[in-house]
This record gives C-alpha cells, structure tokens and sequence, in this order.
C-alpha cells in the first residue's frame, strides 16, 4: 500500500524506511524509569541523547498509564510537559518533531501551543472526545490509539477479556473513518499493546501489523517497549529494565519485517544500530521495492 508522504515542520515521513519515537516520561512513577527524567532539565537532556541516538520524533508525556497509576488532572500535566516541550522545540531544541502523550484536550493544546507536532492519544478519542477537535484544529499529527474503555482503569481490568486482531482493527477503522477529513490523512494507528492485551494478542498484533495498516489506510506505530509480554518472554522477574531493552529490539524487528512504520522505545541507542543493519540486509524490498541496487539500503 502507498501511503502519503506526512509533511511536518520540522520532518518529512515518506515511509522508505522504519522511523523511531523515543520516550520521555516527566512523571514520578512510570513504570519502566520513573522519576529519572522528573524535572525539566532532566528531560531535556534525555531528549537530546535520544535524538542524537537516532530518533526521529521525541515523545512527551506527563502522565503514568501503567496499572494502579494516580491519576493526574490536567494542570498538573501541562505543567509537567509544556517546559520540556518549550525547551526542546526553541533556540538549541532538537531537530526532529516533538509530540505529546496526553488523553486530554487542555494539555494537548498547551503542548501544540508550545511547539509540538504531533498528539499521541492512546485512548483514540475515548477518554476526552475534544482532543480530536483541538488537534485538528492546529493542523497536527494524530496518533490515534487502540483501548477498550473510558478511562484507564476500565482499560487494564478488560484483560480479562482482551480483543483480538479483528476488533482492534475494526475499531480502529471506525474511529479513524469518525475523524474530520483533513486529520484523517494526517493519522497514525497504534494498536495499543498491552492495553487492556494479553501476550498472545500483543504478538498477533505485532505480527499482522502491515495488514493492519492496509485495513484501516494509515501507517502503524508499534510500542512494545518495555512492556510486560516482553518482560515474560525474555524471563524477567526482577524488573530488569536492559534485559526488557534487548528484548524490544526482537520486538521492534519484527514488527518492522512485518510492515510496521514507527517503532516506540525507551533505548533507542539500543534500537537504532539493529534496526538499520536490518534494513541494509532486506535493502529497498522492506517497502516492496524489488531493486537490487547494492547501496539501496545504505542510508535508511
């Protein structure tokens, strides 16, 4: 499938290879480095490594979504993000799009206000329906995401229950076909692993991310960072967070060799090396090109 190329002010996705968000949580208990990057200076510093790593967008977010987590009113998470979004996208910032994890309308528009591009919303909507309005509205990315729920602690307990490759796909579709017209080009989908998703539905949706790309029209962004499945696929009992690291990079591959477009992590120094010697090897044939040209792969 062609997608269109996505035009920013500060980048250009056209999709001839696997682009990388790096994460950057200014919150106090997130569940894989809570607290490293709290304050403003911090997080500043640790977007700065992750650009020159060789991440393509930096990922904002003041809030925790990892079960249990308090919840955080919107004043409290503007004030955590907007200095860090501020400082990065000003004089001596990064050169790579800035985007803000938020659910919530406010912080979203206090984040595009600031200088970010793109508004990352796990919930697609669900949690607080005029986020798509005010992203809309300052002609943003949106990266729309997959939960079943109001809030996150509907999210998490729906585990027990957790949706299959079909109805994250169809709900997905929806949402993206409920979005205003001009934002509907302007999407990503994120299937939103371990969201309310077991192992088993986390790696079918790794696995089946380029058909799902190709259902719902949109390129995919994939964030298994971390995330409990990997925790148990690499044997991590102790919260081992660079034992997690090397298993999200298999993750990451794969997910790329299966058609995925942006790949979501908190190493990406980790990341990045393996991503683009994987992408030498499948050369231009990673985005159906069948070229044969020895350099091809070279600069992705």
């Amino acid at each position: 499938m062609n997608l269109a190329t996505l035009e920013l002010a500060s980048a250009r996705f056209d999709w001839a290879r696997v682009y990388v968000a790096g994460v950057v949580n200014v919150t106090p208990d997130s569940f894989s480095d809570g607290g490293q990057h709290a304050s403003c200076e911090r997080a500043v510093a640790h977007a700065h490594a992750l650009a020159a790593a060789g991440a393509d967008l930096i990922d904002v977010g003041g809030e925790s979504t990892r079960p249990g987590a308090a919840p955080v009113d919107a004043g409290r998470e503007i004030e955590r993000v907007v200095p860090v979004i501020e400082a990065l996208s000003g004089p001596g910032g990064v050169a790579v799009p800035i985007s803000v994890d938020t659910t919530k309308a406010a912080v979203a528009e206090a984040a595009l206000a600031a200088g970010a591009e793109i508004v990352n919303d796990i919930s697609g909507g669900a949690f607080d329906p005029d986020i798509i309005s005010a992203t809309a509205a300052a002609g943003a990315v949106y990266i729309c995401g997959h939960v079943r729920g109001a809030n996150l602690d509907e999210v998490h307990a729906g585990e027990d229950d957790p949706p299959d490759y079909d109805q994250v796909a169809f709900a997905l579709a929806e949402r993206v076909a409920r979005l205003p017209l001009a934002l509907r080009h302007r999407t990503i989908i994120d299937p939103g692993l371990g969201f309310g998703k077991r192992a088993v539905q986390n790696l079918a949706l790794l696995r089946r991310a380029g058909e799902l790309s190709a259902g719902v029209g949109c390129s995919v962004m994939v964030g298994p960072s971390r995330k409990r499945f990997i925790a148990a696929l690499v044997g991590d009992g102790d919260r081992d967070m660079a034992l997690r690291d090397r298993g999200t990079v298999g993750a990451c591959l794969a997910a790329a060799a299966c058609g995925a477009h942006f790949v979501r992590t908190h190493d990406v120094a980790g990341l990045v090396p393996a991503l683009r010697v994987f992408e030498a090897v499948l050369g231009a044939g990673l985005r159906g090109d069948d070229s044969d040209d020895e350099g091809s792969g070279g600069g992705r």
